[in-house]
């Protein structure tokens, strides 16, 4: 019985949902610099919309790696930052374009199918 407990917590441990880390300002330096499109989400761990959005982003960082970057920050974490980006409300999504200009903001929520839009728009290839 102890072992099939233990094979069940491994399960769910391993099939948890993880986050992407909180990016930092060299990161997303990095971000805009690499000559792809970016999106730099604004937002926290805690706040509802924000929650709901984790998975979207997560899964568009894996499906785009190498065509397009994907980053969150935390603004709890690094309120300088988030100031660095005038956010004054999360979440929030700044899209960058391939030579890392401001090509869009948006507030609130946003669906995969809106991220694609934007991205394809800043230049996704």
């Amino acid at each position: 019985m102890k072992s099939l407990f233990l094979a069940m917590l491994v399960l769910v441990a391993t099939s948890a949902h993880a986050e992407l880390p909180s990016s930092s300002a060299a990161a997303i330096r990095a971000a805009l610099a690499s000559g792809r499109p970016t999106v730099a989400d604004f937002g926290a761990r805690t706040c509802i919309p924000c929650k709901k959005m984790a998975p979207i982003l997560e899964e568009l960082s894996r499906e785009l790696k190498g065509r397009a970057n994907v980053t969150f920050t935390d603004v709890w974490a690094t309120p300088g930052l988030a100031q660095d980006y005038r956010v004054q409300m999360i979440p929030t999504q700044i899209f960058f374009d391939a030579g890392g200009k401001e090509v869009k903001r948006h507030m609130g929520f946003m669906d995969k199918a809106a991220i694609l839009k934007e991205l394809n728009s800043a230049g996704l290839k």
